[in-house]
């Protein structure tokens, strides 16, 4: 099954896991909670509501949804399904986790990508890390890959060589240490594409290097304020082109993208976002897009 190698394109498939699902109680929730590093612990009932309300907006354009079954292998990150796995051009890579509660996390998702119809290409071996929060495609040819906590040298070099001649360039991308381990810091932490030529940033924490890049390319770079870094204005996933949602509580970031011409949906993310780290982007997994 091929696949459009695009974070802008119309979205028309996406693999997602309900709150409900990756959650499931909230006897789940405060047993695991601390030990995975949320900020507290989300209320179940709140979080349910929370991702009824995502996936109404995620369908907004159209995108057919399919939803990851609950499965005690995984923990309450599984929530966080862009992670355990990267689609390329021959089929789903198998991550190998940063975060080492979350391990198990991509041979379960691989099992229910094959029950979808995908094929496995190949996976990431240890000591290789590789998560998909850190890829980020900048067209079909290019790709970037954070390099830090969750993603190093050896995760790179077997990613780069699952994915041979279908690409032109990897660039690998440094991290800072910001929080330190236990932290989340992907590259898609700082950087969401928003079409082909915007995309939302958080330049203080971006090499130089990789932001002269983006601009090089001509892409318009679209500043996250400070005080919205925290509540993830820079996770914007884009539903197509300049067509983004991000989380409810952004206004400055939302009114930069509106002005550069993108239509924005919100969301509220207090359970099933903030407490958790992870963002619209890493709440789903893209299947495919068209151009």
């Amino acid at each position: 099954m091929s696949v459009e190698l695009s974070e802008v394109g119309r979205l028309t498939r996406v693999l997602v896991k309900h709150a409900r699902d990756a959650f499931v109680s909230q006897a789940v929730i405060d047993q695991q909670w601390q030990a995975l590093n949320f900020t507290a612990p989300p209320d179940y009932a709140r979080a349910v509501a929370e991702y009824d309300a995502f996936l109404d907006v995620i369908r907004t354009c159209g995108t057919d949804v399919a939803c990851l079954p609950s499965d005690g292998r995984v923990t309450l990150d599984s929530i966080y399904t862009r992670d355990a796995s990267v689609l390329s051009s021959t089929g789903a890579i198998l991550a190998s986790m940063g975060k080492q509660e979350r391990a198990t996390e991509p041979a379960v998702q691989g099992d229910q990508l094959k029950a979808l119809g995908w094929a496995v290409a190949g996976r990431i071996d240890p000591p290789g890390r590789l998560e998909g929060g850190d890829v980020v495609w900048l067209d079909r040819r290019t790709v970037a890959v954070g390099s830090g906590y969750r993603t190093n040298a050896e995760g790179i070099r077997q990613f780069e060589a699952l994915l041979g001649n279908s690409i032109e360039e990897l660039l690998t991308v440094p991290l800072p240490h910001w929080r330190g381990p236990t932290d989340v810091m992907h590259l898609m932490s700082l950087v969401s594409p928003v079409d082909d030529d915007l995309a939302v940033v958080y330049s203080p924490l971006l090499t130089v290097t990789f932001r002269e890049q983006l601009v090089r390319r001509g892409v318009t770079l679209v500043e996250v304020p400070d005080e919205e870094f925290e509540t993830m204005g820079t996770n914007v996933l884009a539903l197509a082109p300049r067509v983004c949602v991000m989380v409810k509580g952004n206004p400055r970031t939302r009114s930069a993208l509106e002005k550069a011409g993108a239509m924005v949906y919100e969301y509220e993310g207090r359970e099933i976002s903030l407490k958790g780290g992870g963002g619209p982007t890493c709440l789903t997994r893209p299947l495919t897009r068209s151009g």
